[in-house]
Formats: C-alpha cells, sequence, structure tokens
C-alpha cells in the first residue's frame, strides 16, 4: 500500500519467506536498477523473541554481502506511547542490529514520547524523524526545540 502511495518499487516475495532472502533479492535489485536506497520494513520484531533477534543479525550479514559497506544506516521506530519498555528494547535492537539512530512515531496523539530522551542519551542515539500523522508527509526530521516544547506543553 505504501509502495503505491509513494510510487515507490516493492520487492516481496510469499508470506512466510525467509527475510535475509527478501533483503538479498532487494538489494540485487537495487544494484542492478542504480537505486540510491534500499529501505527495508522489519516490523514485528519482538526483542524478547531470541530467533527473530537472530535473525535481523543474519539480515546484517547478507545486507553486507550484497553491499559490502551495509547497512548505512539502522533506524529502530518505536511508538510514543512505549514506556519504561522502551528502553531494554533499544539496548536489544541496537546490540543485534547496529542501531544508529531513532524514531518516534504516534505523536499526533496524546503521548509525548519521553522514554526516546533516556534511550538517546544512555546509547548515545541521535533522534532523527518524528512522526505526526498516517501520510507520507507526517514523518518529520526531528526538532529537538519543538519536541522539548511539547513535553511540558498542557
Amino acid at each position: 500500500m505504501w509502495g503505491q502511495r509513494t510510487s515507490t518499487d516493492v520487492i516481496r516475495q510469499s508470506a512466510g519467506a525467509d527475510p535475509s532472502a527478501v533483503l538479498f533479492d532487494a538489494l540485487t535489485a537495487a544494484k542492478a536498477r542504480k537505486v540510491d536506497y534500499v529501505i527495508v520494513d522489519t516490523a514485528g520484531r519482538l526483542h524478547t523473541k531470541t530467533n527473530l533477534m537472530a535473525e535481523l543479525e543474519k539480515m546484517r550479514r547478507t545486507a553486507a554481502k550484497v553491499i559490502p559497506t551495509a547497512p548505512h544506516e539502522v533506524l529502530l521506530v518505536l511508538d510514543a506511547t512505549t514506556g519504561q519498555n522502551g528502553l531494554e528494547q533499544a539496548r536489544r535492537f541496537t546490540e543485534s542490529s547496529g542501531v544508529t539512530g531513532l524514531v518516534l512515531t504516534k505523536l499526533d496523539g496524546t503521548a509525548k514520547g519521553g522514554i526516546v530522551v533516556a534511550i538517546a542519551r544512555e546509547l548515545n542515539l541521535p533522534i532523527r524523524y518524528v512522526g505526526v500523522g498516517e501520510q507520507a508527509a507526517d514523518l518529520l526530521p526531528f526538532e529537538p526545540d519543538k519536541f522539548i516544547a511539547s513535553l511540558f506543553a498542557t
């Protein structure tokens, strides 16, 4: 659906396919098509599931086989409603997949996403983007001053 909305090619396989195989196909296609960016969505991963975390590590190795310098950026997407558990999630994902930045979503509701401050500080990770809605244009570059002001707004 998002591929259609943004006029973006989507590489996928049937349900239940090996995620690393899908990644391999996507990166191979991107190289052949001379595409500058490949976004890999691994949604639904739980840090408490050992086999899923191992799959992320495998995907990282697969990416490096196709493009030796890959991945160039690994963004952990956090829901603004996530509480203290978010810190442990971030620790585990950073450990298994080398997170390089954060995206905080669902800031269009009442959630403030304050846990992201602790995560950014403890893991020394920059907050790259915030999601403030459900449209492609609602993913915005992170602006620290606006975010801090929103934490204290009533």
